[in-house]
């Protein structure tokens, strides 16, 4: 499969999360989901002579879209190290930083990868760094049935998640599960196309540790910023966006509203809009994927 910048991601909100974050000409920037580099070549576009960006991707895929630019450098790892990459490259303050969560194209369509249901002969991997860790295969056919219907629950907001965990428990007591077509076989209801999204939305989110790693992420991004910098982050699902919205909000991942000894509350940042910014039509039309997109875009206080 030939992998392009153009044919691995089309960048959703493009503009819309670019200009959130109010571009100086010689400030130092941080894209921590480079994929097929959409919107770090925008950010580089709007940058001068002087400015630089970094881009985060675990990928090894994502590097074969590495941009020849002075101004920038890429960085080969999960972002949820974002703080500890700054340190090492000396940066004390960012102006900006963009976070694009969704799962890029390329993904869903490389069979092999095992992110999506329409290939029912992929190997169940979903990992996003195919280089480490463990398989969404190690997870259906390791975990214990509760840890299973946890998955489903938690990730996945399914409500038939206990009857799915003991449907995959009695099939791999047989066969073991490989692929995606063992999986769609050894759930009831495999027909139903949202709720098997879902399922595959939540073996992904476990494989990664997305969660986690997007927590560790905000937080790092909160520590870089400098005084009034930019953070654009582009969410596809409720879950990511209620820990986006709590950071923005509050300054941590529960949405805990926290005070000082006078009673003022201590939030990091705050909103640049009051209204959470959605795709128009015509990019929906467009990119059929961007449907589900929310971009909230905040400012270091």
């Amino acid at each position: 499969m030939i992998i392009t910048a153009e044919t691995y991601h089309v960048p959703v909100l493009l503009d819309e999360s670019i200009s959130g974050l109010a571009i100086q000409p010689s400030g130092t920037y941080v894209d921590v989901t480079f994929g097929g580099g959409g919107h770090s070549r925008e950010i580089l576009r709007r940058l001068g002579p002087e400015g630089h960006l970094y881009s985060f991707d675990q990928d090894a895929d994502a590097e074969k879209n590495i941009v020849s630019d002075d101004r920038f450098t890429f960085v080969r790892s999960n972002f949820r190290y974002v703080k500890q990459w700054m340190r090492y490259y000396g940066v004390e303050a960012v102006d900006g930083l963009l976070a694009d969560l969704g799962v890029s194209s390329h993904h869903f369509d490389d069979a092999a990868r095992g992110f999506s249901f329409r290939y029912e002969d992929a190997p169940l991997d979903m990992r996003m760094n195919k280089r480490a860790g463990m398989t969404a295969a190690d997870v259906v056919n390791n975990y214990t049935e509760q840890q299973l219907a946890d998955v489903f629950y938690l990730y996945g907001e399914l409500r038939q998640a206990r009857k799915m965990a003991d449907s995959i428990v009695k099939y791999r007591s047989v066969k073991r599960i490989e692929t995606t077509g063992d999986l769609l076989e050894a759930i009831p209801g495999a027909d139903n196309k949202k709720e098997m999204a879902r399922v595959f939305q939540a073996l992904r989110i476990e494989v990664n540790h997305e969660m986690e790693a997007l927590k560790e992420m905000l937080a790092g991004a909160v520590s870089v910023l400098g005084e009034g910098g930019r953070l654009s982050v582009i969410t596809y699902h409720s879950l990511e966006d209620r820990i986006v919205k709590n950071m923005m909000k509050t300054g941590n991942a529960e949405g805990r509203m926290e005070q000082d000894f006078f009673g003022h509350t201590t939030a990091p940042l705050r909103a640049v809009s009051s209204k959470v910014i959605t795709p128009s039509a015509e990019e929906q039309e467009r990119n059929p994927r961007s449907r589900s997109a929310k971009l909230r875009i905040a400012e270091k206080c």
